[in-house]
């Protein structure tokens, strides 16, 4: 096992005595009511943290920093490679902006409670409108602007948002993509009209504006004109236990599930992670490369750097292309970036490019202490490509859309450990990790099994789903009696480390989005062409997997290849979003099934990675895997 050091210390303190760990922890906020207890767990399995506090998340993010003299300290950065511009936000100019922008939501009706969907680009606004949000007791949920609007509408109807925040569009390598007709046609399919007002930042590159559209049911106001007549909100005063933030993850059903984070335990966790984890404090710069529409983005580009006072990067461009693969490098080096966080998709976007890295040696990186790396599974061929160019730390740790921060990390604050490659390392203080097989019991080490973490899970994860607590305890609680079920498979070694091998459902994991193949067979299968289909992850050198779907046409249908794949890629793009990056299409003639009538979509990944596979003994027709063989297997 790990050797007994300060990690091993605060990891057995936070197991022995939970209440006493994150009371200490919970020290580090500024609290209207501090807590007198931790935890609250009267209505297990669904637990509550910090029960009888009061807090404001805005006011710890930014007021309190202004207020202790640091407001000419730089907050955010925001970097647009799309419009090679720059501009930095100090914590009072950032403060003054979120206070004037909460100011125009109440103005609009917006109050504690209510739901607010933000669909921007990675533009400053943005962060804005989150912390906005918060400053209100508001409950934001941000939505990807790669969605279509048939994603989009899902979420406003789950939601049911009093106000939309969006703009003119976002910009892409070679395109810019219009916002505004998508929010309207989402606004048109979603089957409530709780939403009654739409704020438009209007992007001076991108045409569109609020004055484009008349609806005597919605107004559409512009930001700027909003702004220049607001009044400052102050912080409103919410129960640790409130809802901060809605951001909804792929179902296996294709119905998005809402995960919802409380102010008071994302608080606490968010800024001992910092300290803890990534050795990050006052004044010192984040760059975490990633989109406010996801966890990551909403983790440690806006919440975690601004509760500890410390500086955020919020970066417009990709990894290549804007304008070249020095791109991250050029950040780093610009604005003294001394953590980097990313996925593994962007250094193999990088290192393809680039492989000799011959870019970064253009810039002055001396500034970068950690790399750090999750989203999906780190190979080793890249951790070795980016250990060697960097010369510094590259660790890779594991967490999930519903926990919010990591389950298991290399704790860089608290007590740096030597790296495996293909490891995150071991658990996190506050997660009970332990490996499962089908029975329920310890697989022990170096055995695969299910990845499960004992309840009560930490301050800072899930506290259920929107409007949704039957399906929060079936989806993740009620597979173990006692444990939260991670999805996830894999095992730990002898000295403790854990390896998460992959995904146990049909969740697949794009470039560091969790996409449901289940909703992109929805999609292929309401083309007429179609008689049933099935869409598998598949490896991706760039993106870690990609989705690849298989269909079987309907007797009689006589259509080229080509063209029915470009008709189903379109679906896709058109329903899903461009997000998804659909794009292999292979006709069979069967899908192999169970006698039940289930895919098995498993033994489906085995022959097409040229795995050995034990024919299933609840097969329809052993004969079809002969054929699949022929016709999807590694060789074709």
């Amino acid at each position: 096992m790990v050797s007994p050091g300060e990690y091993q210390q605060q990891y057995q303190a936070s197991v022995d005595d939970p209440e006493r760990f994150w009371l200490d922890a919970a020290a580090a906020i500024d609290w209207d009511s501090p807590p007198s207890r931790a935890l609250d767990d009267s209505t297990a399995p669904i637990y509550r943290w910090f029960p009888d506090a009061t807090l404001n998340t805005c006011a710890n993010a930014l007021d309190r920093h202004v207020a202790t003299g640091r407001g000419d300290q730089a907050a955010l950065i925001y970097d647009s490679a799309m419009l090679g511009k720059q501009r930095t936000y100090t914590y009072s100019e950032l403060l003054e902006q979120v206070a004037l922008f909460a100011g125009v939501l109440a103005a609009h009706g917006v109050s504690k409670g209510d739901r607010v969907i933000v669909y921007l680009p990675m533009i400053p606004e943005a962060a804005i409108a989150m912390l906005a949000c918060a400053r209100l007791g508001a409950v934001h949920s941000v939505v990807f602007g790669g969605f279509a609007a048939k994603e989009l509408a899902a979420r406003i109807e789950d939601a049911e948002p009093k106000l939309i925040v969006t703009a003119s569009g976002g910009l892409e390598p070679g395109r810019t993509v219009a916002y505004l007709p998508i929010v309207a046609k989402a606004l048109e399919l979603a089957q409530t009209d709780s939403a009654t007002t739409v704020l438009v930042k209007q992007r001076e590159s991108i045409p569109g504006s609020a004055a484009d559209y008349t609806d005597p049911a919605i107004a559409w106001i512009d930001w700027d004109e909003a702004l220049a007549v607001a009044e400052p909100a102050v912080p409103v005063s919410v129960s640790a236990t409130d809802p901060l933030y809605i951001l909804y993850t792929s179902g296996t059903t294709g119905k998005p599930k809402g995960v919802v984070r409380d102010n008071g335990g994302h608080a606490v966790a968010l800024t001992w992670s910092m300290c803890n984890i990534y050795d990050i404090g006052p004044g010192q710069v984040m760059w975490t490369a990633s989109d406010v529409g996801w966890v990551v983005g909403h983790s440690y580009i806006v919440y975690a750097p601004l509760l500890v006072g410390a500086t955020t990067v919020l970066y417009e461009g990709k990894p290549v292309g804007t304008p070249d693969a020095g791109a991250f490098w050029r950040v780093v080096s610009e604005h003294k970036v001394r953590a980097l966080f990313t996925a593994p998709t962007a250094l193999r976007a990088i290192r393809k490019v680039d492989p000799e890295a011959k870019e970064l040696a253009k810039y002055d990186v001396s500034s970068l202490q950690t790399l750090f790396v999750a989203g999906e599974r780190l190979d080793p061929s890249t951790y070795e490509w980016a250990s060697t160019a960097l010369a510094v730390p590259v660790v890779d740790h594991w967490w999930q859309t519903e926990t919010g921060w990591p389950i298991c990390a290399n704790l860089r604050g608290l007590e740096p450990m030597p790296i495996k490659p293909g490891s995150p390392t071991v658990p996190v203080p506050g997660y009970q990790l332990d490996v499962l097989g089908d029975t329920g019991s310890s697989v022990g080490a170096n055995a695969e099994g299910n990845i499960v973490l004992a309840l009560p899970l930490p301050p800072g994860t899930l506290v259920g789903l929107w409007r949704d607590d039957d399906r929060f305890v079936r989806s993740y609680l009620s597979t173990y009696d006692g444990y939260y079920l991670t999805g996830d498979s894999g095992y730990t070694d002898d000295d403790g480390y854990v390896y998460v091998l992959g995904r146990s459902d049909d969740v697949i994991n794009v470039a560091g989005h969790r996409l449901s193949t289940g909703g992109m067979e929805a999609v292929l299968a309401g083309h007429p062409a179609i008689a049933e289909c099935a869409v598998i992850g598949i490896h991706d050198d760039i993106k870690g997997q990609r989705p690849s779907g298989y269909v079987v046409l309907k007797a009689g249908v006589d259509i080229e290849p080509d063209t029915l794949r470009a008709e189903l890629v379109q679906r896709v793009r058109d329903e899903i979003g461009a997000v998804a990056t659909f794009r292999d299409v292979t006709v069979v003639t069967a899908l192999p099934k169970t006698r039940s009538g289930k895919i098995l979509r498993k033994t489906m990944r085995q022959i097409v990675g040229g795995e050995d596979y034990t024919v299933p003994s609840t097969i329809e027709d052993p004969a079809v895997l002969d054929v699949l063989e022929q016709t999807i297997g590694p060789s074709a």
